[in-house]
């Protein structure tokens, strides 16, 4: 079987791919490659044309787009190859006729979850700046919907000024921005760490410290959780849970059992509090040595009381 991916880096990639691998090893399935699409629409249809040749039992695959890349996951379906989907389904891709099954994390639940977890640095009448993801892509779209929703829900006295990026690096730039046209922003959530850490960063340098939630505990994002330094709210994919629930519904649909249309895996709330233990849970490993003093961690790997920390 093959596994198709948005892209390697990163460590959302790499425990995903680490949860399959052992799921697949522990059953005797042989993963023949792990393609690396490089947020490329040309590069991902034309591996998915090569594989449709290459006639792999299975596929599991990350579409990097929606209309785009929707007629060469047709062509994988009408091949007879079993696909498995993460996070994202085609434009017009139907479970059971185009496509085995559909696993990803829960995107509307984790938008609430940053929602409530930043809404009690909210002051009454607070403006927070909604930094979307401009690509028609599910996941993030869920996201900023559900945080939206939340906050109408519960907080209907906050106000959301909202903007989209179309390019990480832009996503710093644009929250200045923001903030310049809408001086009362005082919090931020940013659908992804990466660039939720860029705008952190930025901002900061500018002499601005607004309170952000983001989804995603980044190594980065949880040292300044840790620190206290603007990161008050994070809802974190599982990303290992992930890949061994997409080897386990890969294994059973080869065996021609029943699976879910859909499975969404729940995220977990992270604030300053937990991140120690919460860390440990998602990367499935413990802190670097030189991070223990900033995660919040004892030399023996136990968390411990968060009073002061100090980034080195």
């Amino acid at each position: 079987m093959a596994i198709v991916l948005h892209t390697l880096d990163g460590d959302w990639t790499k425990q995903q791919i680490s949860g399959m691998l052992g799921i697949f090893g522990d059953c005797g399935v042989v993963v023949t490659e792990v393609i690396d699409c490089g947020f490329s629409v040309n590069r991902q249809v034309s591996e998915l044309d090569r594989l449709i040749v290459a006639a792999p039992d299975a596929i599991v695959a990350l579409p990097v787009a929606n209309e785009q890349v929707a007629a060469a996951f047709r062509r994988v379906s009408e091949s007879g190859i079993r696909l498995i989907l993460l996070e994202n389904v085609p434009t017009g891709l139907l479970p059971g006729k185009h496509y085995t099954s559909l696993v990803s994390s829960d995107n509307f639940g984790l938008g609430k979850m940053a929602a409530a977890g930043l809404a009690p640095h909210l002051v009454e009448g607070a403006a927070v700046g909604v930094l979307g993801f401009a690509a028609d892509f599910f996941a993030t779209n869920e996201r900023e919907i559900a945080f939206a929703n939340w906050l109408q829900a519960n907080r209907p006295d906050v106000r959301s000024h909202v903007r989209r990026f179309g390019a990480m690096d832009e996503a710093a730039e644009l929250a200045l921005q923001m903030i310049a046209d809408h001086p009362d922003i005082s919090a931020f959530f940013v659908v992804w760490d990466t660039p939720a850490n860029a705008v952190a960063t930025r901002l900061q340098s500018a002499g601005y410290t607004p309170a952000m939630a983001t989804v995603d505990l980044g190594e980065d994002v949880a040292i300044a959780l840790a620190a206290g330094r603007q990161f008050v709210s994070v809802a974190a994919q599982l990303p290992f849970q992930q890949g061994v629930a997409a080897a386990r519904t890969t294994i059973l649909a080869l065996l021609d059992r029943t699976v879910p249309a859909w499975i969404a895996i729940p995220g977990m709330s992270v604030a300053q509090s937990n991140v120690a233990d919460s860390f440990q849970i998602i990367w499935r490993k413990p802190a670097p040595a030189r991070r223990c003093a900033c995660l919040a961690l004892r030399p023996d790997g136990k968390s411990r009381t968060v009073r002061s920390v100090s980034i080195g």
